[in-house]
């Protein structure tokens, strides 16, 4: 097991947004969490990240507690991140935006514009290669497709070497075609790093394709979790999830 909660808790003024949550993600699981809009997932993952402070509960990772540490902190222990809204240099190059991503997970930022920020290049170069963007290199970020953007914000959380990799909703606003090809790449990733991958998804179909397990979420509890057929066959999810998305 590399991740444990342990009845979390996040409360804004009278809406619990999670509410005493607790779950476990084992080495090298690609897993998921689904939920209707509002149902805490995004929340949730703030919670694991450091985002935002837990009112009540624990985060444990590769056996550390981890609660209410500083994102960077924990970011350097091991966990990374992609967000709903792509986080990326949009007036640098697709290479610079992995390579300050590089030189800060080595705690070299500093350097960027230095001789020594070539030490960098050869790790940037991988990371690009293993997203797919290695051809638009010296595109700017503004003037990548949201796909590629999507994939250079992982390639970002790729950065840091991280053993969990955090995905919120990574292929929100995406064709069917890119929808294809980034799962495609987090699978790939999956395999290749051998990480650990919990994403938030709306799109059932990626989600039943390519989860281990799945984490149903509604008014801020995990209310069911098994293996897709076992989510198929809930009837309480039925009712809850999949038929209001019907």
């Amino acid at each position: 097991m590399i991740l444990k909660a342990e009845n979390l808790t996040k409360a804004f003024g009278g809406l619990l947004a999670v509410n005493d949550v607790s779950l476990e993600v084992e080495e090298k699981e690609l897993s998921s969490i689904i939920g209707t809009n509002g149902a805490g997932k995004t929340t949730l993952f703030n919670l694991l990240t450091g985002d935002l402070q837990c009112d009540s509960g624990k985060v444990i990772f590769d056996g550390e507690d981890i609660t209410n540490l500083p994102p960077y902190q924990i970011c350097r222990r091991g966990i990374a991140r992609s967000f709903q809204v792509t986080n990326i240099f949009p007036r640098l190059s697709t290479f610079e935006n992995i390579q300050v991503a590089v030189l800060s997970a080595q705690r070299k930022s500093s350097r960027l514009f230095s001789p020594s920020a070539g030490m960098a290049r050869k790790e940037t170069n991988e990371i690009l290669e293993s997203i797919g963007l290695s051809d638009q290199k010296e595109m700017l970020g503004s003037l990548l497709s949201h796909g590629d953007r999507r994939r250079l914000d992982i390639g970002i959380a790729l950065a840091s070497h991280p053993r969990l990799l955090l995905l919120d909703e990574p292929t929100a606003g995406m064709s069917p075609k890119e929808s294809v090809e980034i799962t495609e790449l987090i699978q790939k990733l999956a395999k290749e790093r051998h990480l650990s991958i919990l994403f938030i998804e709306h799109d059932m179909s990626i989600v039943f394709d390519i989860s281990e397990k799945i984490r149903v979420m509604h008014q801020g509890r995990i209310f069911f979790e098994g293996t897709p057929e076992e989510v198929k066959a809930n009837d309480r999810v039925q009712e809850i999830y999949l038929g209001e998305e019907s």
